[in-house]
């Protein structure tokens, strides 16, 4: 799979079960060194940020329900770690609705991503305002 990521086949996709992004990329740092190939653990994360643009997480919330909790970017390394910023991420907004769903929404950080110029390449027209952070309890979006 990285393999195929690094060779120019953009829009790959993939799923690992994690708790978190940090977490996804951990995990698959172990996979890649349990596969058995002898490379160093700085070389193995200089692979995964370069094949990785974007973790998308899911996660199963006490209504047992699963949704999108963090939309996090691959911005490349810092010293001998990958380095990530969150996008989008979900805010819990207390309690339940009537149907006993959690309250809470995936909202922008306010974060404008390195890719946003792509998207903009690749024909996607999303507003300038698509990543301005929301105040939280605005139920305007």
């Amino acid at each position: 799979m990285l393999q195929a990521m690094n060779t120019g086949h953009e829009g790959s996709m993939s799923t690992l079960h994690a708790n978190s992004p940090r977490d996804a990329l951990n995990r698959l740092e172990t996979m890649v060194m349990m596969a058995g190939i002898e490379l160093p653990v700085k070389a193995i994360r200089e692979y995964i940020s370069s094949a990785l643009r974007l973790i998308v997480h899911l996660a199963r919330f006490k209504d047992g329900t699963r949704r999108i909790s963090h939309i996090t970017e691959v911005t490349g390394m810092e010293g001998d770690l990958i380095s990530l910023q969150d996008v989008f991420r979900f805010e819990y907004l207390g309690g339940t609705d009537g149907d006993g769903k959690v309250n809470g929404a995936i909202r922008p950080t306010g974060i404008r991503p390195m890719f946003a110029d792509r998207l903009v390449e690749l024909g996607v027209a999303l507003p300038r305002t698509a990543f301005d952070r929301i105040p939280q309890g605005f139920a305007g979006r």
